[in-house]
């Protein structure tokens, strides 16, 4: 996975950590940013750069050269990148720093934690934290986006229970295998506005074991009275999803149902065909990177044509053939 350019419907620009401070403010000017209205940029905060790794111990004088240097009671967006060793630790520094000056920030609506390319670990291998000390400091936060779970060498990894925020509205879990559990903790806080859930299910490989069981009460429309978008995306399974979204009472208040990313072959597809009415009422329907054949393709599309429900099919894939006798389906971002 690349750098995020964009984060909020913002520009996403780094800030510097070497130089004087007229070097960093000329490199943000560079890098398309303007020092002089930081509410026009997503601001990306990392320990690793162009300018070469930071020591763990030097990240809170990072933070606060950031802090001293931008008029941070002006910032909305901020992006957390690469952390020291995202394969065995999450970023509770990064997170509990910014919780320590949420006074500093009352206008952050939007924070994205773990930008952190394949380059730097691999999508599986990103070990999150726990995401509640940081929507409990900010209550006005309205858009929460993380990448990673709980890695390959154990640590805390990705936790989300929340009794009671009013204020969050787009919730996004990007994940190479994203646990029950937190699935379980997303389906069960108190998140009364909102309005946009993304999980990316991943692979069982990289320790998905998601069950619709637990996305139950999302499904049954009372978790989330206000959701209007649902991304079940990047899943192995999507195939033995469809019928059970068929089923599912929130479809019927949904605008866009969104099963991109994933492994949807013509099992799929013909239990999308069969159900189609069930996602009439849709005004999105993204199924992009899929592996259906062409005549399931042409299937698929004769059966929402005249039903108003924008159908994305693009981006076809073609499983793996290693020359063993079975073929391979991945999911757009595994390992």
């Amino acid at each position: 996975m690349a750098d995020l350019t964009e984060f909020a419907g913002l520009p996403v620009v780094e800030f510097p950590a070497e130089g004087t401070r007229e070097e960093r403010l000329e490199q943000v000017r560079r890098r398309g940013g303007d020092p002089r209205d930081p509410a026009s940029t997503a601001w990306r905060l990392r320990t690793s750069g162009s300018d070469g790794r930071r020591p763990e111990d030097d990240y809170d004088q990072y933070f606060s050269l950031f802090m001293s240097e931008v008029d941070t009671e002006r910032v909305t967006a901020l992006v957390l990148g690469d952390w020291v060793s995202p394969d065995q630790c999450g970023p509770e520094q990064a997170v509990e720093l910014l919780a320590e000056h949420a006074d500093a920030l009352p206008n952050l609506r939007s924070v994205f934690v773990g930008d952190i390319t394949a380059d730097e670990c691999e999508l599986s291998w990103i070990n999150q934290g726990d995401m509640a000390p940081l929507l409990a400091a900010f209550p006005r936060l309205e858009r929460l986006a993380t990448r990673g779970a709980d890695g390959i060498r154990g640590g805390g990894g990705l936790s989300l229970h929340v009794p009671s925020h009013t204020g969050l509205r787009s919730l996004t879990l990007e994940s190479g295998g994203l646990p029950g559990r937190v699935v379980r903790e997303v389906a069960s806080s108190g998140l009364p506005a909102l309005e946009h859930l993304e999980l990316w299910l991943g692979m069982e490989d990289y320790g998905r074991d998601v069950s619709p069981r637990d996305l139950e009460p999302v499904l049954s429309g009372g978790a989330f009275p206000g959701l209007r978008y649902l991304g079940v995306r990047n899943a192995e399974d999507v195939d033995a999803w469809v019928p059970v979204l068929a089923d599912a009472p929130v479809v019927g208040r949904l605008e866009v149902l969104d099963l991109s990313l994933g492994v949807l072959t013509d099992r799929g597809a013909r239990a999308l065909v069969e159900r189609a009415d069930a996602f009439a009422g849709l005004r999105r329907l993204d199924l992009h990177h899929h592996y259906l054949d062409q005549e399931a393709v042409e299937r698929v599309g004769a059966a929402f044509a005249g039903s108003g429900v924008e159908v994305d099919l693009s981006d076809p894939r073609e499983p793996e053939d290693y020359g063993d006798g079975e073929l391979e389906y991945y999911t757009a971002a595994a390992e």
